[in-house]
């Protein structure tokens, strides 16, 4: 492996003040740096489809730093939101009520999405495996499953079609699986060149980021590949935390730490949880 670097980490990570961040300056969680780590990789200006949860608290944390002109797009048709609390779901009236716009849904998925207006999806899942393909229908055999999860919302289509897809979610061997139980999403299928082989138009998943480190898929294989870990975190690890051999690329480096700054937006973004306007 030659070291490949994720885009947006290769440099130390500086705050809007040019400060650089400082691992001493503060303590934070891992939950805290894979949020943190998310959010750096979304460009301002960039339209952004984002998942509920984690990748959803990421976009407005990019939203509140580094990229106020970022256009967050929700499948429930909202364009450009800007709530001031994370929403509970797609449906919560806080994406309606700071929208730029509200569309109908089939607009969102037929003209947006699909007629390639959107730059950035951001995923989670249940589980994923070795080439980014995603799972979050349920866990166990399908007729008869141990778990029966949300299902897969709009995810097939925002895997299918964004520009490109970053996928945030926690590592363990429960969720970084070597065979899905049910691939809900597909990231780069069996290798590379399956997304052309199957018609997919965006470059799919480009980024992984867990609570350990950061993965991104290999040129020549769209493997995932370990290349940053965060502070503190061990190769040994993520690889206990892997359920297939994972591969680690020759260059790792570490993730900058979070800053002062980055940690009071998000600990303030979070306490808004569960905030009814």
């Amino acid at each position: 492996m030659d070291g490949r670097q994720c885009a947006g980490t290769s440099q130390p990570h500086m705050n809007n003040s040019g400060e650089r961040a400082d691992p001493r300056s503060c303590e934070f969680s891992t939950d805290e740096i894979m949020t943190v780590a998310a959010a750096r990789q979304l460009p301002d200006g960039a339209t952004c489809f984002v998942g509920i949860g984690l990748p959803s608290t990421a976009a407005n944390l990019a939203r509140l730093l580094h990229a106020p002109q970022i256009v967050l797009v929700y499948e429930s048709g909202t364009i450009g939101a800007k709530p001031s609390h994370l929403p509970l779901s797609i449906g919560d009236g806080e994406l309606a009520q700071t929208a730029d716009s509200v569309v109908s849904v089939p607009e969102i998925f037929n003209y947006w999405l699909q007629g390639g207006h959107i730059d950035i999806g951001m995923l989670g899942a249940a589980q994923i495996d070795r080439f980014a393909n995603l799972n979050s229908t349920v866990i166990g055999p399908y007729d008869a499953p141990r778990v029966r999860l949300p299902g897969a919302g709009g995810a097939p289509e925002i895997a299918t079609s964004c520009g490109e897809v970053i996928i945030v979610m926690r590592q363990s061997i429960r969720t970084f699986v070597r065979d899905l139980d049910f691939v809900t999403s597909v990231g780069h299928g069996i290798g590379w060149g399956d997304r052309q082989r199957l018609g997919l138009p965006g470059k799919g998943p480009t980024l992984v980021v867990t609570d350990l480190g950061l993965l991104c898929p290999d040129p020549q294989s769209s493997e995932l590949v370990l290349t940053h870990l965060h502070p503190g975190v061990t190769r040994d690890q993520v690889t206990r935390a892997t359920a297939w051999p994972l591969r680690i690329s020759d260059e790792v480096q570490i993730t900058p730490a979070p800053t002062t700054d980055e940690l009071r937006v998000l600990r303030g973004l979070r306490s808004t949880e569960g905030v009814d306007g």
